[in-house]
């Protein structure tokens, strides 16, 4: 005979000690992932500067690029919970 189990997971954070902790630890490392944005962003719109004044190409477009970056990982920090919430929930909705 041949016995199927059906199983499934409901997360609750108040079941597991400590989750409030762990939650205000995920909080301030998304703060400081935010200011390390900040200060990327900061410092490759001066090397931006600098080298679009000085007229070196190579330093402009790093600093272009580093602006970038900073960018789209403070979108990346900001969408982390609606990204991981919408996986979650599409995973549920598969049978």
């Amino acid at each position: 005979m041949h016995l199927l189990l059906d199983v499934s997971i409901r997360p609750d954070g108040s079941a597991l000690p400590g989750f409030g902790t762990i939650q205000d630890l995920v909080n301030a490392a998304s703060a400081f992932a935010l200011l390390g944005c900040l200060a990327a962003a900061i410092l490759g719109g001066v090397i931006w500067a600098f080298g679009a004044t000085s007229s070196n190409v190579a330093a402009a477009s790093k600093g272009q690029k580093t602006v970038v970056a900073s960018g789209l990982g403070a979108a990346v920090v900001g969408a982390a919970a609606i990204l991981v919430n919408f996986f979650y929930h599409m995973g549920q909705g598969l049978h």
